[in-house]
């Protein structure tokens, strides 16, 4: 797969602020997130007992529920989340180094029932050393064809609504594929199955922006940041797959792995120059 992660055993989980066995049912069928993907997720990474920009992860959590008009308790906050985080992840004995999913829901029933108070449920699971380092092979992927995604006001929300992500990660497996780019409706590049795009050329990097239907992800928003302060020609645009395919250099970015560099996508191969100096200057120094 394009993105390695160790899914050790997990022994408790964390609903709405309880510590309970991993095997036990906790969600009705009647829950919203179940019934129609009314809900946000977080994917975070833990090191050494600290989440990894956490600013960053609980601002777009936060304004994600906000946009979606959520009910929030006056006690729900980032604090509370940071420490149930913790918590679980000292129960499960992975504080080292952990991969975390915050997934929140809107309460049980149907679309016209009046309980729709957020509910969440947090997992932990151990990660592996290697997602601490730039992968020496580069990833294998292409353009799924089939499903596109809008842009909208809701397009940049890590969505529990995750279905044409989910197709085409079934597109990549059957293809034998590491990953596959995800177009907008525009036929524009949007993101990929689990990852923000970056490609490079003539030594400038581009990413596609907002406004492409691609989520808000941590961790290009904090490569867009430190690049931006550290002087690096970066910048947002609308990009096509003819783009990508005549780009010098390609890497993916989510919060587990930093960046990870494409090797191949079609008949178009990378290099990897540029994308492990960034690696080095930008995800190896997160604090």
């Amino acid at each position: 797969m394009a993105f390695l992660f160790y899914f050790g055993a997990m022994n408790h989980i964390c609903f709405n602020g309880k510590i309970l066995n991993a095997e036990e049912p906790v969600l009705l069928a009647s829950n919203r997130g179940y019934r129609y993907g009314d809900g946000l997720f977080e994917t975070m990474k833990m090191v050494s007992g600290k989440i990894q920009l956490a600013s960053f992860h609980f601002e777009r959590l936060f304004s994600g529920l906000s946009l979606l008009d959520f009910l929030i308790p006056k006690l729900f906050s980032q604090q509370k989340l940071e420490q149930d985080v913790i918590h679980l992840c000292e129960v499960n004995k992975c504080t080292a180094l952990a991969r975390i999913r915050l997934s929140f829901f809107r309460g049980n029933g149907g679309l016209y029932d009046d309980d729709k108070n957020v509910q969440y449920l947090i997992e932990c699971w151990p990660l592996n050393e290697t997602v601490n380092k730039l992968n020496e092979n580069g990833l294998v992927i292409d353009v799924y064809p089939d499903a596109k995604k809008n842009c909208d006001r809701f397009s940049n929300l890590k969505s529990a609504n995750f279905l044409p992500y989910s197709l085409a990660a079934n597109y990549a497996k059957k293809n034998k594929l590491n990953d596959c780019i995800v177009l907008n409706t525009n036929g524009a590049v949007a993101d990929s199955t689990i990852a923000n795009i970056f490609i490079v050329k003539d030594g400038i990097v581009f990413t596609p922006g907002l406004d492409q239907g691609c989520i808000n992800g941590v961790m290009r928003r904090h490569l867009l940041s430190a690049m931006q302060q550290a002087g690096e020609q970066i910048r947002e645009a609308a990009l096509t797959v003819d783009d990508v395919l005549g780009a010098d250099e390609f890497f993916l970015s989510n919060a587990i792995n930093g960046i990870r560099w494409v090797r191949q996508c079609g008949n178009s191969i990378y290099g990897n120059v540029k994308a492990i100096g960034i690696y080095n200057r930008f995800i190896q120094t997160i604090k």
